[in-house]
């Protein structure tokens, strides 16, 4: 086995969005999560809906986004040259 390529464990504080705290070891030692075992539907039986980061409204904007590019390219497409 080569040495001196496995990483550091150390001790780790975790922390949840729900408010749940615990230590684990890791690699890094502060880590913040979005789901956990006591609010992952999951083990909690209870189905909830999970909006990590506002991803869902990042993704619309990104589509809004090229559909505007889309139809700006479009306009540019149809306007007929001005012949001079």
């Amino acid at each position: 086995m080569k040495t001196a390529i496995h990483p550091n464990y150390v001790e780790a504080h975790v922390r949840c969005t729900c408010g749940n705290e615990f230590t684990t070891r890791a690699t890094k030692s502060d880590l913040h999560v979005e789901v956990c075992s006591n609010c992952h539907p999951f083990y909690t039986g209870r189905q909830k809906l999970i909006d990590t980061g506002g991803r869902v409204e990042r993704f619309q904007r990104r589509v809004a986004k090229g559909r505007l590019r889309n139809a700006r390219a479009g306009a540019q497409q149809q306007q007929p040259e001005d012949p001079k």
